[in-house]
């Protein structure tokens, strides 16, 4: 480099230099890149933190891959039982990536209280139930243990107990009617021992979970007869493969079904959220390029003598293009500092202190959850770096059709 481009870079940089035309849109394009970044990593944590979220409730009340009995014709009430003596029961060792299988039941009945009555599906399972999601969505009381005999503990959601005012200890009555209208219903008096709220309103109304020996009571089932098995798998990612290998997997009198699947409205509805993120980053990134870029043609202007000087001491066009880029990328990474420090501010808030509730009828959660991975916020700068800098290079080429002598007489 030589003693003329060092002074440039120097002059380009000194405040004292900046006028009071190029100040205020330096500022702008500065603040452009900061509000871009934080407008683009709070539409990806939340656009992800929804998906996986609104994901792992459904998830919980069914598990990645359902298997029931073709006769079944997709019914939320288990009919025709299955055998629970499988070969992918207890493990499904066949398939690699399966975490868990367990074997459920599901029943429709009436709750029934002295001045009201409500109508839901007591979910039934057993020893083998894997109850992870469900801490994280207990709220009151504790979860019930269906290890050793059967009892009549019950786990009823927020909204059920809300609606027929119930609190933990209370019992009721749940009347589960019968194929024959003339032969007396079973009856069953429940006791609650817990409380869970997944904020997913759809199916907190419909399910509370009981011991699956009082379905395969009142079926008249044997012991080793369920529902349905679910199978949950480590890797969401590759549902659809593994749910063809289950397929595969399983006797042909069996059916399956990926919960993507079964509930088909509400996961095309969240994977809507990609292509709203893609657009808002797209946006976003030509916003703040669009800035720079006016803020690098008023530097360019505004230093046209300069420019003028330095090709006359004897600068090529492309040294002087790069003394002005690397200060547009000092502004640039400005700009991300400042974005990033708000963004991750606004989304670490929002994680810890729930800032912005949603309505659950609505979004299926009761606050705007955040997803933050260090891979997303890394690329979503570099790429906003290396996006700005590039769409710079086709401005800063105006410095190639700069004559020295006209350039000198500039003012």
């Amino acid at each position: 480099m030589n003693y003329e481009y060092f002074l440039a870079k120097r002059i380009i940089g000194s405040k004292a230099y900046k006028s009071s035309v190029s100040a205020p849109i330096i500022k702008i394009g500065i603040a452009a890149i900061a509000i871009g970044i934080v407008v683009m990593m709070i539409a990806i944590a939340t656009g992800i933190g929804l998906q996986q979220k609104i994901r792992d409730k459904v998830v919980a009340f069914n598990g990645h891959v359902s298997i029931t009995n073709y006769d079944s014709n997709n019914s939320q009430e288990s009919i025709f039982p299955i055998s629970i003596n499988q070969e992918f029961y207890p493990e499904f060792k066949t398939i690699d990536g399966i975490k868990h299988v367990q074997g459920v039941a599901s029943k429709f009945g009436v709750i029934r209280t002295e001045t009201d009555f409500e109508g839901a599906y007591l979910k039934g399972v057993g020893s083998d139930y894997n109850w992870d999601y469900f801490k994280d969505f207990l709220v009151a009381g504790e979860l019930p243990d269906f290890t050793k005999e059967r009892n009549e503990d019950v786990l009823i959601s927020q909204y059920l107990a809300n609606r027929l005012k119930f609190k933990v200890g209370d019992t009721f009555q749940m009347v589960f009617p019968k194929d024959d209208a003339e032969k007396l219903p079973n009856i069953i008096k429940y006791h609650i021992v817990g409380v869970f709220n997944s904020g997913f309103q759809e199916l907190d109304a419909q399910y509370l979970i009981g011991d699956i020996r009082h379905i395969q009571r009142i079926n008249k089932w044997d012991a080793e007869m369920i529902g349905n098995f679910e199978v949950f798998i480590d890797d969401y990612s590759e549902l659809k493969q593994k749910g063809i290998e289950v397929y595969q997997n399983t006797p042909s009198t069996f059916n399956t079904q990926t919960v993507s699947d079964k509930y088909a409205s509400i996961f095309e509805w969240i994977g809507i959220f990609d292509k709203n993120i893609y657009g808002i980053i797209g946006i976003m990134i030509l916003v703040a390029g669009i800035n720079m870029i006016t803020a690098l043609l008023v530097l360019i202007l505004e230093r046209t003598q300069m420019i003028g000087i330095l090709k006359a001491l004897g600068s090529n066009n492309w040294s002087i293009r790069k003394l002005f880029l690397y200060n547009a990328s000092y502004l640039i990474l400005l700009g991300l500092f400042w974005g990033n420090l708000i963004g991750l501010g606004l989304l670490f808030a929002q994680k810890y202190f729930k800032l912005f509730p949603l309505d659950p009828s609505v979004y299926y959660v009761t606050e705007a959850p955040v997803f933050i991975s260090l891979s997303y916020v890394i690329g979503l700068n570099v790429g906003t770096l290396v996006l700005c800098l590039l769409m710079l290079l086709v401005p800063s080429y105006i410095i190639t059709k700069i004559s020295p002598v006209k350039a000198i007489r500039f003012e």
